[in-house]
């Protein structure tokens, strides 16, 4: 993942970025459609070549750290611990792999799944971000008696990749070492070193998009299929599309000794449209089920001739005619428009804001992730709050028990890939103002490099009033706007799409959240024939009920250094005063904390009706009232799977049966699902059988796994495209700081301006005779 230019909506040119001291303005304006013309936007009259848009942060130079008594060091490497693998390590990495084939038949065989960084151990980050790399804070290192050790050189880089052989059917791990000549070889010869290599048994790793495409060559070509299509009434194959879904674990057939995928088929209408909606005709009633290793179809069987769904004359959702309507002609242009360049400054993948700083990164599993997220509080300096939050694994179960919807039960992160999936957002970005974009590399399947451009957003948006006091007795008013700096990525997985979003606020909040859009996986009906199990959308077309499930993996480092174990989680539930001398009125209520001691006690449930949240707390370092520092996660709209407990998904997704999990830090615990859940045969894999360890939760590293999910109960106005629906959760400060962060918040005094230049004056009356 690379840093990459930036973008200004409108289109002109930007202005000099700001001294690192002041606070550039976010302006919102609405323009008619005769001033959006760029050349008559009085912004693009600055000068044409501007200084950059992103300035890298001014880091700490020999001098002046000699002069502070810091010790001076050489850089061995020019890439911080956790920076995403570049393009050039990712290449090294296949070929240094693929060199250590013993045959070249085995050679020839390497399928390269994933090639992601092998992240290092916490105090080694800790070094690279005191002495080597931005924040320059020595303050990160625990000291010793004899002061801290201070090495001249990081340790090597190093990638791990999941390599599956298609000759084998095998899937194993490699680590490679990396160092700064490997990274830099050019024309493809390996120097990378192979530090291991496993072959795991009874497993098989995601899938991949070139496996997809050529399923559906596969299918298309077969002789039995080709006739089922026929009797359809469809001639054209061209518009046959065939979505393959990995198979899960139902029974013994389904066994990872296979490699197996069971499509579901579309028909699109139009020939001669590319962005028709090809999943308003579901072709039901065929069974398909594909040996990918092979290629070739195992099982065909037409089970059932259901008739293909009309052609729904609202099925698409592109612009004017195309979808056969009309757009809307009232929409005025809306710029936003920030005459002194972004708040947020960026080196690297170091990004600071107002006062908040983090690393981003990138993994062709998770996407996004956001790492060392600290804030700047004062005299107190650089207090972190998490070493690393991600989404690591989404489940969407489906809740009608008829073929073939009871099997879609897809795990899109461990069978897919969210970060595979992303979008480049050159196509279609939803980001508005000054963008700094990064880009995304990956292997794919043959162990080439794909870059996804301007694949991770980073931007501020306006956000509404932040706080407001108005004295009733003097007419006298503070109000502040809020701002964010918004952190985000969108992907495909079939027919939706999912947009992670990392919001950090100035009162010292950080939202997380999810947008779901895309378009409903439907179902055939017969004349006639109506299913409770999901709501009828159009003639002979129906949505069947399902769930959306998202993990949340939260390593926090509340007030600690890496490493320490100091953080300890506090269960929160307000609760009602019994009637009695202590509640005469009948109106006390409370709120009661519990410490969740270990990992078995820390399995808990959302409940509303106690307004129930959890709180990770220091459990040395106490504010100015002599309360533990904090940060409290506090759920949003929430729900369970709605599946009995024998449902053949929770095999594999035994971790949605709680919608919160608090585990001890342990390197190789990432995945609630385990590392391979495609196909997998064992039951209750990953955060279910960690946590019957029962590690003590009392002074630790934590790292919670919150489970949020949204049941969807599908609307016509759904259809055809489904508008965003909003999910999520926020960590919140919880006396974490002696005050609100948000009271040294200018005015937002271009707009008391602008308001004044464009209203006509009117008479301001005394606050307290306007009252009365």
């Amino acid at each position: 993942m690379a840093p990459t230019q930036e973008k200004a909506t409108p289109p002109c040119c930007p202005s000099p970025t700001p001294p690192l001291s002041s606070k550039p303005i976010l302006q919102l304006r609405t323009a008619s459609s005769a001033s959006s013309d760029p050349a008559q936007d009085p912004i693009s009259t600055r000068p044409s070549v501007p200084p950059p848009l992103i300035r890298p942060l001014e880091t700490t130079s020999a001098n002046t750290a000699a002069a502070k008594g810091l010790p001076v060091m050489l850089r061995a490497q020019s890439s911080h611990p956790l920076e995403p693998l570049s393009a050039a390590e990712i290449s090294v990495a296949v070929a240094t792999v693929r060199a250590a084939g013993a045959t070249p038949e085995v050679r020839d065989s390497m399928r390269f799944v994933e090639v992601a960084l092998v992240e290092p151990d916490k105090r080694v980050v800790a070094l690279a971000d005191a002495y080597f790399f931005p924040p320059f804070q020595p303050s990160l290192l625990p000291r010793t008696k004899g002061g801290p050790m201070i090495p001249s050189k990081l340790p090597p880089r190093q990638a791990r990749l999941v390599v599956y052989n298609k000759k084998s059917n095998e899937t194993s791990v490699w680590v490679v070492e990396l160092s700064e000549v490997h990274a830099a070889t050019r024309g493809g010869h390996h120097r990378g070193k192979v530090i291991s290599s496993k072959v795991v048994p009874d497993v098989q790793p995601p899938m991949d998009a070139m496996e997809y495409a050529e399923c559906e060559a596969v299918v298309k070509d077969h002789p039995p299929f080709r006739d089922a299509m026929k009797k359809r009434g469809i001639e054209d194959l061209d518009l046959v599309m065939v979505d393959p879904w990995c198979t899960g674990y139902h029974s013994e057939a389904d066994a990872p000794s296979r490699r197996l995928a069971k499509p579901l088929i579309f028909c699109r209408t139009e020939s001669d449209c590319p962005m028709e909606n090809g999943y308003a005709r579901p072709v039901e009633g065929i069974h398909v089920l594909v040996d990918m290793q092979n290629m070739v179809v195992l099982e065909f069987e037409d089970r059932k001739l259901v008739p293909l769904p009309p052609a729904d004359p609202l099925r698409n959702y592109t612009p004017g005619e195309t979808r056969g309507g009309v757009d809307r002609s009232d929409v005025k242009p809306l710029k936003i428009v920030q005459p002194e360049g972004p708040s947020f400054r960026v080196n690297g993948h170091f990004v600071e804001w107002q006062k908040w700083n983090f690393r981003i990164g990138f993994t062709s599993r998770e996407g996004l992730v956001i790492y060392s997220v600290a804030y700047i509080d004062g005299s107190r300096g650089r207090r972190p709050v998490a070493h690393r939050l991600s989404f690591v694994e989404m489940v969407v179960p489906y809740g009608d028990p008829n073929d073939p919807h009871y099997r879609k039960n897809a795990f899109d992160a461990g069978e897919d890939g969210l970060g595979k999936n992303a979008h480049s957002l050159k196509k279609g970005c939803d980001c508005l103002g000054y963008i700094k974009y990064f880009d995304a590399h990956f292997t794919n399947f043959t162990g080439g490099v794909e870059t996804i451009e301007n694949c991770v957003c980073l931007h501020e948006e306006d956000h509404g009033m932040l706080w407001k006091h108005q004295d009733w007795r003097t007419g006298l008013a503070e109000v502040r706007r809020s701002r964010r700096l918004t952190v985000s990525f969108i992907c495909t997985v079939a027919n939706y799409e999912y947009g992670f979003y990392w919001h950090f606020y100035q009162d010292g909040k950080i939202e997380a959240e999810v947008r779901l859009t895309g378009i409903l996986s439907l179902g055939a009906l017969q004349p006639g024939e109506t299913r409770k199990y999901g709501t009828t959308i159009a003639p002979g077309l129906y949505a069947p009920v399902h769930q959306h499930f998202f993990v949340a993996r939260l390593d926090m480092a509340v007030d600690s250094k890496p490493g320490e174990t100091f953080n300890q989680v506090v269960e929160v539930n307000v609760k009602v005063e019994e009637p009695g001398k202590n509640n005469v009125h009948s109106n006390a209520f409370y709120a009661e904390e519990k410490l969740l001691k270990s990992e078995l006690q820390a399995m808990r449930d959302c409940n509303p009706l106690s307004a129930r949240h959890w709180i990770v707390r220091h459990t040395r370092n106490v504010n100015r009232t002599g309360q533990l520092t904090g940060y409290k996660l506090v759920p949003g709209s929430n729900c369970l799977p709605l599946a009995g407990s024998e449902a053949k998904f929770l095999r594999r997704a035994a971790f949605l049966k709680h919608n919160l999990w608090v585990t001890s830090y342990a390197r190789d615990e990432m995945y609630p699902g385990g590392e391979f859940p495609n196909q997998n045969p064992r039951i209750g894999e990953g955060l279910a059988t960690w946590v019957q360890q029962d590690r003590s939760l009392e002074e630790a590293d934590i790292v919670l796994w919150y489970v949020f999910g949204v049941t969807h109960i599908p609307r016509l106005e759904d259809w055809p495209v489904m508008p965003v629906e909003h999910i999520g959760f926020t960590l919140m400060p919880h006396g974490f700081f002696n005050c609100s962060t948000a009271v040294d918040v200018p005015p937002s005094t271009c707009e008391m301006d602008l308001k004044e230049n464009e209203m006509a004056a009117k008479p301001i009356q005394n606050g307290l005779i306007a009252k009365l």
